[in-house]
């Protein structure tokens, strides 16, 4: 679920492609996350972005990073997110009330994708959901946070009207804790090396746990924005900075950054938000549809219903796809897709070289006509034309956690 938004001219000299990142601010007016001395003690390249200073590459280079986390374990500090919790009885019901998951399906620790959605049905965010025993713990991306916040602020004050003191829904936004990434296909390794009294087979993918690593207090879920097996583990600010340092000690583990992320995520058919999804695209159109539960389709009660159920019943005019290329540069977010016959059917919106494929790949919005796999396009990358084709994503496959 890891997000990456805004751009800067900075270009990391180990990749081919690498995408730009931050947003265009003086250095002072930037946020720092509790790790930022952390990332320059450990050679962290910083850079703008959501309107923090944050590490776009470390001194490994981009495709080495890349690499390690598809066959070991890198840690990602995703402390920018914006990590809320939700109290009150009726926490449920206000959730259900603006996105499309069934949460009320959801069994205690178990996490969820889903979308924040307007009343057209477009994409206000896309956030990761946690059904906790005693409260609703989200992580939202950090370009959308502000607003996000105040989106729920305002439909909280709707919704607490009438409702006595134990239903009321509060919302809190945890200022006070850090958020570390540890991916890769040995980073349930790593961390079951840390808890030989927990058997990290038996916490399944998409599922929170408490732990006590390192002596600190620790809220880990299962899950992840690279395609691999994964945690997110929330912590203390002030534990968080010997936190990192002791878990990038570990064999196997190296840090990583934004620029790693943001290839990681696309091999794997993630979108990012801003860029492949936005207030102006629906989940269908967005080839997300699984985000709209079947109760709620059924029982409505969510932002957009009649525009959503309008794509699923009668189709789209535009949908996601993937497209990959032998030769070429690869597309930047904007370029434009054409038919055989040279006719604009739609645009890019995320592109890089994969560094496991060894080839462009990209992500973008073409008319639905042309977005069956197999259909032979061009895209045009500064003037060239070059002859790509709609592929099925992930790129690379997916390998979450199953357990045996």
């Amino acid at each position: 679920m890891l997000r990456l938004f805004a751009r800067q001219a900075v270009r990391a000299s180990s990749k081919p492609s690498v995408r730009s990142f931050g947003a265009a601010a003086p250095e002072a007016e930037l946020k720092k996350t509790a790790l930022y001395d952390t990332h320059v003690k450990l050679g962290g390249r910083m850079v703008p972005y959501a309107g923090y200073s944050l590490p776009v590459q470390y001194p490994d280079g981009v495709v080495n990073s890349h690499n390690h986390c598809r066959n070991g374990a890198s840690l990602f500090d995703v402390s920018h997110m914006g990590q809320l919790v939700l109290t009150g009885s009726k926490r449920i019901e206000f959730l259900e009330s603006l996105v499309p998951s069934d949460l009320a399906g959801l069994k205690e620790d178990q996490a969820r994708l889903a979308v924040l959605l307007n009343e057209k049905g477009g994409i206000i965010d896309d956030c990761m959901i946690t059904r906790r025993p005693d409260h609703v713990y989200m992580v939202v991306n950090a370009g959308c946070k502000a607003k996000d916040v105040a989106h729920l602020r305002a439909k909280l004050q709707q919704f607490n009207t009438n409702l006595s003191a134990t239903e009321k829904v509060v919302l809190n936004e945890l200022e006070d804790r850090a958020l570390v990434a540890l991916q890769g296909p040995q980073a349930a390794q790593v961390l079951q090396s840390l808890l030989p009294n927990v058997d990290l087979n038996q916490q399944q993918f998409m599922f929170s746990r408490n732990y006590n690593i390192f002596g600190v207090d620790c809220w880990v879920n299962r899950c992840g924005y690279t395609g691999e097996d994964g945690f997110e583990i929330s912590v203390p600010n002030d534990a968080a900075p010997e936190f990192f340092l002791n878990l990038s000690k570990i064999q196997g583990v190296l840090p990583a950054g934004l620029a790693v992320r943001d290839s990681l995520r696309l091999e794997s058919g993630l979108c990012l938000y801003g860029h492949d999804i936005s207030e102006d695209i629906s989940p269908i159109e967005a080839g997300l549809a699984w985000l709209v539960a079947k109760r709620r389709r059924e029982e409505g009660g969510f932002p957009g219903y009649e525009a959503i159920m309008n794509h699923i019943k009668n189709g789209v005019e535009k949908k996601r796809v993937g497209l990959s290329y032998e030769k070429g540069a690869p597309a930047r977010e904007g370029a434009l897709i054409k038919s055989q016959e040279g006719e604009v059917i739609g645009n890019v919106t995320s592109g890089t070289l994969s560094p496991v494929l060894k080839k462009p790949i990209a992500m973008g919005y073409v008319k639905s006509d042309f977005a069956k796999v197999g259909t032979k396009v061009g895209i045009d990358v500064r003037g060239k034309i070059n002859e790509a084709e709609i592929v099925k994503m992930p790129f690379v496959p997916a390998r979450y956690f199953k357990p045996t």
